[in-house]
């Protein structure tokens, strides 16, 4: 396999960076194309309907005619919006969501037309911190949505995407660390050529676990949707957005989508390394190969988001703050100090199996210390006397008289 060389970076010809550039957009776009009708297809059958089968053989052309009529519809501004800022968040929302993928690793070394290049944009020393900042500012654009559009629930699901941001990027960005500790780089390219022997699934499920649940909050996804709880507040901080304007922040929930997934790829799945046993052969990790093993562990995950959308219910806001302030980010940080602690044995010249011994204990004690404290937890809730039931009858409510009273007074 071919490893692209760092010095590369930044020394193509202008065309072929052109080149690359449009070709991240294009497969974007379908992706997000592919991703909506797919994910149609897949919520009918698993609630046991056909789902789109009327536009195009199979239904196949029904994503281009739903965004053809979100096009020709009319663009209405409410009365009483910020206009600028109500114009300009789609297009925060947007832009990031694009940005994102530069530093993507798709592949190894290519030759295209005679010049030798890798099948990623750029790399950074930091590049995953560059993600998690451009990513964030993504969210902008939901929280001046929420803002600008000048209505109730719009606020609300604008708030509520802020909250969900810095609950589930703190968890996420732990979940890094020790992925930073095994690879030795912040870059994405140094990442996956680190995962040449083991993926870091096998070395840090944690870590992986952790990243999974805070990649659906970071999404803004089914369970985890809360900022356009159509149960709730109609439609969420998009409420007051039609047109081409809602086409946006659509395209922008589902290029995030790509994004999450293939940082997750990059991170723990091996890249664009293929997969046992298609990894025996010698040229499965050469030339144009490795675009196809990226693809399908993208989407992988995103049948996972359609997986979770058609199966779970949405959860309750204090559950979900609760779920990210006192689960994920105590686990991530607990994980983080067993990993970085275990790492730093083994550089000492301990040996692999004392330091994986003394891991596992951590974990096990862990483990037993919170199972210990929910016995007692529970306990105590047994113990606490129930409050008494205050009866309609003794006045206690300001309830009007019942029927069978009022005639047995007359």
């Amino acid at each position: 396999m071919t490893y692209p060389d760092p010095t590369l970076f930044g020394h193509d010809p202008w065309w072929l960076i052109l080149a690359k550039a449009l070709g991240i957009f294009v497969f974007l776009l379908l992706t997000v194309l592919s991703a909506i009708l797919i994910e149609r297809k897949i919520l009918g059958r698993m609630q046991l309907r056909l789902g789109p089968n009327r536009v195009g053989p199979a239904g196949l052309l029904q994503s281009l005619a739903d965004g053809v009529k979100l096009a020709l519809k009319e663009g209405l501004i409410p009365a009483g919006v910020d206009k600028w800022i109500y114009l300009a968040a789609p297009v925060i929302a947007v832009i990031p969501a694009f940005m994102a993928f530069a530093v993507i690793p798709m592949g190894g070394e290519v030759s295209v037309f005679g010049h030798r290049t890798a099948l990623q944009l750029t790399d950074l020393p930091v590049a995953v911190l560059y993600i998690l900042a451009v990513t964030s500012i993504g969210v902008y654009g939901i929280v001046l949505a929420g803002w600008a559009s000048g209505s109730v629930y719009p606020l609300l699901g604008g708030l509520r995407s802020s909250a969900q941001v810095v609950s589930y990027e703190i968890a996420m960005a732990l979940s890094f660390v020790t992925v930073f500790i095994y690879a030795g780089t912040m870059s994405t390219s140094g990442i996956v050529a680190a995962q040449n022997d083991v993926w870091f699934i096998f070395l840090l499920l944690p870590s992986f676990l952790v990243y999974l649940t805070s990649m659906v909050g970071e999404t803004n996804r089914a369970p985890f949707d809360l900022p356009e709880a159509e149960g709730e507040l109609v439609g969420g901080f998009h409420t007051e957005y039609s047109s081409l304007k809602f086409a946006m922040f659509m395209l922008a929930e589902y290029v995030n989508m790509t994004t999450v997934s293939a940082l997750a790829t990059t991170l723990f799945l091996g890249g664009w390394h293929a997969p046992w046993p298609i990894s025996i052969w010698d040229g499965a990790n050469t030339g144009w190969w490795p675009l196809l093993w990226f693809t399908a562990k993208v989407w992988l995950f995103l049948f996972v988001f359609m997986w979770l959308r058609a199966t779970l219910p949405r959860m309750r806001y204090d559950q979900f703050m609760a779920l990210g302030w006192k689960i994920l980010i105590p686990v991530a940080l607990g994980w983080t100090m067993i990993v970085a602690a275990t790492r730093t044995l083994r550089d000492s010249g301990y040996q692999a199996w004392a330091t994986g011994l003394i891991g596992v204990g951590a974990v096990a004690t862990i483990a037993l210390l919170l199972a210990g404290w929910r016995a007692v937890r529970a306990r105590n809730l047994r113990r606490t006397p129930a409050p008494p039931v205050r009866s309609v009858d003794d006045g206690a409510y300001p309830v009007p008289p019942m029927p069978a009273k009022e005639s047995a007074d007359a």
